[in-house]
């Protein structure tokens, strides 16, 4: 097994009386394809915002990639690698794809400001743009206000925006919420595609979509860890299927 990208020990993150993650502790090894699965209200997304820098955690620890990013800001956790999209579409609807693609990839650099003076890419920002766009089948639409594209283009998009900083953990929060089946099957090829060089973490409601595209599951019911298997042990486990799928019917 390859070195650990990331490590929760003991995470809690309470909100008041309520601890929405409850003492969780996990183990990310570096390219792994890793789902986290569990019914609403499991603690998943609350996770992903502590992993992210959304919400800080109340107690416990948190590295990534041998730094300790427990207590740092979120645009300070992009910097070290992790990137992030969300269950519901965050874009500026009103600029290009390409214009969208520029303000992400300079939010962490020094040229942040630029767009709004010089929007024109250098040598550098081009071939990065470009090969994100591409790998998330996007490419032939650079040029179009965003507004204008489909629910489908528009994930596809964020996916785009997640990948144009070569990030090297990929946090992917519900890619496929909302999409049709044709487009649910291409966002699945454009996660399947992705360099192992990146480290991927998601949560997906679609069973068979998650347990397709990775490695290994971890289930939480609330707010902790319920069981950590492979795929197929997961679609095994019978406590995964009482609190996900619902408690098997016997004759």
């Amino acid at each position: 097994m390859s070195e650990p990208i990331l490590t929760l020990t003991d995470a809690v993150v309470a909100f008041d009386a309520l601890r929405a993650v409850d003492g969780v502790s996990l183990t990310v090894p570096r390219g792994q394809r890793r789902a986290i699965i569990g019914p609403n209200g499991a603690g998943k997304t609350t996770l992903f915002n502590a992993i992210a820098g959304m919400v800080p955690p109340s107690s416990g620890r948190i590295m990534f990639d041998g730094h300790d990013i427990t207590k740092l800001p979120p645009h300070r956790r992009a910097q070290l690698g992790i990137s992030r999209t969300f269950q519901i579409t965050n874009l500026f609807p009103t600029l290009s794809v390409q214009d969208n693609m520029v303000l992400a990839l300079r939010g962490l650099s020094p040229r942040k400001f630029s767009l709004f003076g010089r929007p024109d890419t250098d040598s550098v920002e081009a071939p990065r743009i470009a090969a994100a766009l591409g790998a998330a089948r996007i490419a032939k639409r650079a040029d179009v206000t965003v507004k204008e594209l489909s629910y489908g283009e528009q994930r596809q998009l964020e996916i785009a925006l997640s990948l144009v900083t070569t990030p090297t953990m990929l946090l992917l929060d519900e890619p496929a919420a909302g999409l049709s089946p044709s487009e649910r099957s291409m966002v699945a090829e454009i996660i399947r595609s992705l360099d192992r060089d990146i480290t991927v973490v998601l949560i997906e409601h679609d069973m068979d979509l998650a347990l397709g595209l990775v490695d290994f599951v971890t289930c939480m019911f609330e707010g902790r860890i319920l069981v950590e298997e492979a795929p197929e042990g997961i679609r095994r486990n019978h406590k995964v299927q009482e609190v996900y799928l619902g408690k098997p019917r016997h004759a």
